[in-house]
This record gives C-alpha cells, sequence and structure tokens, in this order.
C-alpha cells in the first residue's frame, strides 16, 4: 500500500462517516417524531472534530513524517479495524431506528437489550476508541494514534456523563442495563 492508496482509503472512511450521519439524521427524526426527546450535548463538537482530525492528522504524518509501511503491523491493524468496524455495523443493525450520533433520549420507545448490548452498555464506543488506534497505525502514524487515543479518551468520558445521565435516568433502561459493564464483558461471573 502506498501512501496515496492509504490516504484514499482514508478518505472513503470520510465518506462513511458522511453516509453514518445522514442514517443518524433521519433516525434522529424519526425518533422526535415518535416523541423521543434530542438531548443537549455540548461535547459533540469535539467528537466530530477528534474523528476528523485523525484521519486528516494520519494522512498528514504518513505524508510529512516519511512513515513507513511495516506488513505485519499493518495487517494486524487492519484486521483490528476491520474487527471494529463489524462490532459497530452490528451496534447499528440491533439499534435500527433507535441508532444515531448524538444523545437522544429515546428508552421509552424501548430499551434495546439484544445483540452486543446483552454484554455491555456501550459497544459502540469501545469498538470506535479500537477503530481510531488501529487506522493510523495500519500506516505506521502512532503519533496520531497516541495523541487521538489520549484525546479520545477525554472526549470520550464528557460524552458518556451526558449520555448516561440521559439513559440512567429512565427506570426501565436502569432495570435492563444498568449492571452491565460500560465497555467490556465481564470474562469471568462469580
Amino acid at each position: 500500500m502506498s501512501p496515496v492508496l492509504y490516504t484514499v482509503f482514508l478518505a472513503l472512511v470520510g465518506v462513511g462517516r458522511l453516509i453514518e450521519l445522514r442514517i443518524s439524521r433521519r433516525n434522529q427524526q424519526e425518533l422526535i417524531e415518535r416523541g423521543a426527546q434530542r438531548v443537549l450535548d455540548p461535547n459533540f463538537r469535539w467528537m466530530v472534530a477528534l474523528h476528523t482530525g485523525i484521519l486528516v492528522c494520519a494522512a498528514l504524518e504518513v505524508w510529512l513524517l516519511h512513515r513507513p509501511l511495516i506488513p505485519a503491523l499493518a495487517a494486524s491493524m487492519a484486521v483490528l479495524f476491520l474487527a471494529a468496524n463489524a462490532v459497530r455495523w452490528w451496534v447499528i443493525a440491533t439499534l435500527a431506528g433507535h441508532w444515531n450520533v448524538e444523545v437522544v433520549a429515546s428508552t421509552r420507545l424501548g430499551v434495546i437489550s439484544s445483540g452486543p448490548y446483552r454484554w455491555v452498555r456501550h459497544p459502540n464506543y469501545a469498538a470506535v476508541f479500537v477503530e481510531m488506534i488501529a487506522l493510523p497505525m495500519i500506516y505506521t502514524a502512532w503519533l496520531t494514534a497516541v495523541a487521538g487515543a489520549i484525546a479520545h479518551f477525554f472526549v470520550l468520558r464528557a460524552r458518556l456523563r451526558v449520555e448516561d445521565g440521559a439513559l440512567l435516568a429512565d427506570p426501565a433502561y436502569r432495570n435492563a442495563m444498568g449492571a452491565k459493564p460500560k465497555f467490556f464483558p465481564h470474562l469471568f461471573v462469580s
């Protein structure tokens, strides 16, 4: 894979995100029409900026710092990226019309506890976190991966305060999901 091909790949990921935003807006509008309420999240813009920044900075780091392509690293990170995307699309399929990129209090329309939600409350965030590390590392853009992971930690922490506040306020959600871990399933049940 050349830097040109990697840059095209990053651009395609960006186009995919734009398509997801259209799906999200459609779902959000339908949820609001059915009585759900959008929750103001002042940190959403930072999440968008971070994801955009990781795509742009990964390309810039490869081009400007002449990062090498290490085939074994590229292959393993590509597998990790694909696995994270498989989880993300499993989440999107499971949530169906409830899925969107902003915080919407839609639990009164039903609590989703199937698919990956059988085991954790926020599988999408775990998948995106892995994806945002793997994506730059495909082409050894390690500065972007490290800086992106650190920034993502803080952005995600702020986002979860808002989202968990809205979701856990609903007793039905709290009963179905409140005891589940946020990101990774318990490996051993005691």
